[in-house]
């Protein structure tokens, strides 16, 4: 359980990727710094990029508290990248992790309790939150038809998926909002912060969605 210090956010599962630093004092978050990466560049960048928003915001490697890894789903190279990171600066400095789900951070976002991130190959990753039993599914246009569709609130960032999804069964109310970043995973953190939910850092791992992963995934988020 953390209660103050400063905490370094992450996430790699999209086309950009990001890393933030804020500093957690009596609940509160304060921003020291955010730092966008192109997707393409992560597996050369990352590590720079973290170096250099430590040393704008004079931070060093041991003042940081504790990390905050959106873990997934999206891009695997992207995840594998950004979780090598972590493992190495958790396991380096002995910090605490916490991991995230993009389409749970992408749900609250929004404030719906439907978020949907396109899985490409015809397919979507769907998260549903809004009974109290989180639900992560890798779907195709086709199961999501058999399933009536989706309704009510649903939370999208990309264009295509908006798209998509208009032409489905069900009559959703799209939520268009901006991909997740580092910054609102940090926000979103806290509660796990709180109650000590911590990932165990030997076996860290990303939230993928695809082959033994890809049927439904509950507690993510």
């Amino acid at each position: 359980m953390i209660e103050d210090g400063i905490l370094l956010g992450m996430d790699t599962c999209g086309a950009v990727g990001s890393i933030a630093l804020a500093r957690l004092q009596n609940g509160s978050l304060e921003l020291l710094g955010e730092k966008e990466i192109a997707g393409g560049e992560l597996s050369v960048a990352l590590v720079q990029g973290i170096a250099d928003l430590l040393v704008s915001s004079g931070i060093r490697v041991h003042d940081l508290a504790g990390i905050v890894a959106v873990a997934g789903p999206g891009s695997f190279t992207g995840i594998r990248v950004g979780l090598a990171a972590v493992k190495g600066l958790a396991e380096a400095v002995n910090l605490p992790v916490v991991t995230l789900s993009r389409l749970a951070l992408l749900a609250d976002s929004a404030q719906a309790p439907c978020a949907v991130l396109d899985a490409h190959r015809g397919q979507f990753y769907c998260g549903m939150y809004g009974d109290g039993n989180a639900r992560e599914m890798l779907l195709t246009a086709g199961e999501i038809n058999s399933m009536g569709g989706l309704t009510g609130r649903v939370a999208v960032c990309e264009e295509t998926v908006a798209q998509l999804l208009e032409e489905l069964y069900g009559e959703p109310e799209l939520i268009r909002v901006p991909p997740p970043r580092a910054a609102a995973a940090l926000r979103f953190s806290l509660s796990k912060w709180r109650v000590g939910e911590l990932a165990d850092v030997a076996s860290l791992d990303g939230y993928y969605l695809r082959g033994a992963d890809a049927k439904v995934s509950a507690g993510r988020g």
